[in-house]
């Protein structure tokens, strides 16, 4: 009996034991939010990874946060918070119907970093993403933000326009927004085949994983937003940038001519460019040590 007792007390200060320890338990996570709301019924996908001056990054189209996989990998371990925002019609964020423009866009960004509390962020946009940060910069005179980073952006004109010769013609840029109605799959098939300098750059595997985050958008969310690149002309907007801004740009671009990076640097007074010299538009891939140590030293001054 004296045995069975003992037992029976050394259970229950066990079961106590563990019951604190439980509850002691420190969490896991640091407590940051995987998915923020921007409005009633609209959340986006945010990545939020390492600690130290935030990195805020915004993807191009029609891919998703998920893009900067290997910039979260290197920088969220060098003493920066990289913040991946994927935009509302993209990635896993909500896919509402409404209007997908350049202005609810910078108003999401501007709701996420007020959320999260950012300061003296450095901002980088990739593509349609460019054009989407320096819309951002520009209405909300760089609101949380202290320097802007443009990789292989699709500005300050996607499109060519009277006066400006560069970027997709017009037709071609209508003949994409009609495929995507028609198309889709072929259209970003051939879209991500288009995205290095030459093939052999990235590989096989690295095509289909871009392939396979363009198709996680919503085409309806697609069709509007690259309707709303065509017509978006940001070079009265250039003058305004007061704020430091690194010009990332492959030189063998075809989705967005290396001309185009040239005209942001006339524009932006306070800019350099970084010329990506075995890059076409994966940049990020393609030369991705230059890419993270160039992000790097632009994001530690």
């Amino acid at each position: 009996m004296k045995n069975i007792s003992l037992a029976i007390a050394s259970l229950v200060l066990l079961l106590v034991h563990t019951t604190l320890a439980q509850n002691k338990r420190v969490p896991a996570s640091f407590g940051r939010a995987e998915y923020i709301e921007v409005e009633e019924n609209v959340k986006l996908h945010v990545t939020d990874i390492g600690e130290g001056r935030p990195i805020v990054l915004i993807h191009g189209w029609p891919l998703s946060d998920a893009m900067y996989e290997y910039q979260y990998q290197d920088l969220g371990r060098k003493g920066f918070r990289v913040i991946g925002i994927t935009l509302r019609g993209f990635g896993k964020s909500d896919k509402p119907y409404g209007r997908y423009d350049f202005d609810v866009f910078s108003d999401d960004i501007k709701t996420v970093l007020e959320k999260l509390e950012i300061e003296d962020a450095v901002l980088g946009g990739f593509s349609m993403g460019g054009a989407v940060v320096i819309h951002y910069v520009t209405k909300y005179n760089s609101a949380h933000v202290s320097k802007l980073a443009l990789f292989g952006a699709a500005a300050p004109s996607w499109t060519q326009r009277d006066g400006f010769p560069h970027g997709v013609p017009l037709a071609d840029a209508e003949g994409l927004i009609q495929s995507i109605k028609t198309n889709r799959p072929d259209v970003i098939e051939s879209f991500g085949a288009g995205f290095p300098a030459k093939e052999g750059n990235i590989s096989n595997n690295m095509i289909k994983w871009l392939e396979d985050i363009n198709l996680e958008a919503s085409p309806y969310a697609i069709t509007e937003s690259i309707t709303a690149l065509r017509d978006l002309d940001l070079r009265p907007e250039l003058s305004k940038i007061s704020i430091p801004v690194a010009i990332f740009h492959g030189i063998y671009d075809k989705n967005c001519s290396f001309a185009l990076a040239e005209e942001l640097h006339k524009g932006i007074k306070d800019s350099y460019i970084i010329r990506f010299e075995k890059s076409g538009h994966t940049l990020f891939i393609e030369e991705m040590e230059k890419f993270n140590s160039e992000l790097e030293k632009f994001s530690s001054n």
